[in-house]
């Protein structure tokens, strides 16, 4: 992952974005990685899997264990 500062993203923000347009890349304040940026496609493909992972197959859990972890699930997202 390539990392710019943030005055260079000011200064050279047509650059940053072209590199953002291949690979997602770290911006820097104060010598720390503070953001990233990355592309629509990015973004989408990274929100894809995310959703996927939340995915959970209950066919070889007992009923009593998968009713709590369905209960668990509906606690974080409703909180989350």
């Amino acid at each position: 992952m390539r990392h710019f500062t943030a005055t260079e993203l000011a200064n050279n923000t047509g650059d940053v974005l072209a590199a953002a347009a291949q690979e997602p890349v770290q911006i820097q304040r104060h010598g720390k990685s503070r953001y990233v940026l990355l592309s629509v496609e990015q973004f989408d493909k990274l929100s894809k899997s995310a959703d996927q992972r939340r995915t959970v197959h209950v066919d070889d859990m007992a009923l009593s264990d998968a009713v709590d972890l369905v209960a668990a699930l509906e606690h974080s997202i409703i909180h989350d």
